[in-house]
């Protein structure tokens, strides 16, 4: 095993990428069975063995949801972790792109030179999920408020539409973009193209999020190859570099996004943009909106999907709904969002924001089949956590 000794930081390249199809159910693999199928992937992707790997970073939900005390442990073997580092990651919904963050620490900082992140999810299996979710809110002030991270997120919707004159006509728009992108990924769950008048036809599950509106249950794993700038080289491999990383986090009650001039107002994703700016100025990136080709933005319900873009700069604030009626953000277009489906489509929440990053990395490679955005040079990832307050954003370029 080779260890790098220099303590300088380093540049940090993707050299494999593996994710299974995704699907409502897997009854055909266990959790290290979905995960292991990733990590083959990948690491056939990237010409690589598991005895090459020098630590194992690991997405993994929280263990109400998976029915399990400290599952990780079921994963040691599977990842071909045992005797190596071994790291656990969970931040609710940005776990996957937090997982690829504590990657790519272990090897800028030096310690290791190359680093499998993998993981799995079968929310689909996990029974009644919403009941755990509502948990994450603080017991005495926003529990008996949010009773699922639907109303949560319906909640945002609400404040945009009074804040930005947001319709749910909007909304339904990028349902039917995401279905229109996810139905050239063979990889996403759901493929099926729908019309706006579908989107209005389903039932509501809390005003005005329908049920169209709103990301599926998936089970499917995904796993990536992380490797210093110096093995890349000396191995002679291909790679997508990571140039820009950032995570924020902020601690505001749900009451405190929802009057007048707030600073972290629910129509928007504050701390996602303060991620996002970080990022591009840890890349270099001036002009998100002229620079960013492809954007795989995590945006489990339609609603949310405009903050995202706005956040990662890509519209101004408040005008990204009029931006996709003109039909920007479709794939072809300067900036295609969400050229996978997103999560909209695909959603096993361990893994979903690992997508992101993976899909991202895809497309600046020129390696995403059918929903390839031409040209694509630039592209951004990011991850949404917790109470709608953890957020990670990622830059990735050819």
């Amino acid at each position: 095993m080779r260890w790098c000794k220099t303590m300088k930081s380093t540049r940090v390249g993707i050299v494999g990428i593996g994710q299974s199809a995704f699907k409502s159910h897997r009854d055909d693999a266990n959790y290290p069975e979905l995960v292991r199928e990733a990590v083959a992937l990948a690491l056939q992707d990237a010409g690589r063995g598991l005895a090459d790997m020098q630590a194992v970073v690991y997405s993994l939900a929280p263990d109400a949801l998976l029915g399990i005390g400290n599952a990780e442990r079921l994963g040691v073997d599977a990842v071909g972790a045992r005797n190596k580092r071994f790291m656990r990651i969970n931040t609710g919904g940005s776990t996957g792109l937090s997982t690829v963050a504590a990657a790519h620490a272990h090897i800028a900082a030096g310690v290791c030179d190359v680093v499998l992140v993998a993981g799995g999810d079968k929310v689909g299996e996990s029974g009644d999920s919403q009941a755990i979710l509502n948990k994450i809110w603080d017991p005495t002030y926003e529990r008996q408020l949010p009773l699922t991270t639907i109303t949560m997120l319906a909640m945002s919707a609400v404040r945009a539409m009074h804040k930005h004159g947001m319709t749910e006509e909007d909304m339904a728009r990028v349902t039917v973009k995401n279905r229109v992108h996810a139905a050239l990924n063979p990889k996403a769950h759901l493929r099926k193209k729908v019309t706006i008048e579908e989107v209005f036809a389903s039932r509501y599950l809390a005003w005005p999020i329908k049920l169209l509106d709103a990301c599926p249950q998936s089970t499917g794993g995904c796993a990536m190859v992380l490797a210093s700038e110096r093995y890349i080289k000396e191995n002679r491999l291909e790679a997508v570099w990571l140039t820009g990383l950032a995570h924020c986090s902020e601690s505001y009650f749900i009451g405190d996004r929802m009057g007048n001039n707030y600073v972290a107002d629910h129509a928007d994703a504050h701390a996602l943009r303060l991620s996002f700016e970080r990022a591009y100025r840890m890349a270099g990136i001036k002009d998100p909106a002229k620079q960013v080709q492809a954007a795989e933005l995590y945006a489990p319900f339609s609603n949310t999907e405009f903050h995202a873009i706005e956040a990662a700069g890509l519209a101004p604030l408040g005008q990204s709904m009029a931006m996709l009626r003109a039909g920007e953000f479709y794939l072809g277009a300067g900036t295609a969002v969400n050229p996978s489906g997103g999560t909209l489509c695909t959603n096993a929440i361990a893994v979903s924001a690992m997508v992101r990053v993976a899909e991202a990395a895809l497309q600046v490679w020129g390696r995403a089949g059918a929903h390839q955005q031409p040209g694509a040079r630039v592209a951004v990832a990011s991850g949404n956590g917790g109470d709608h307050q953890f957020f990670g954003s990622a830059v990735l370029e050819a």
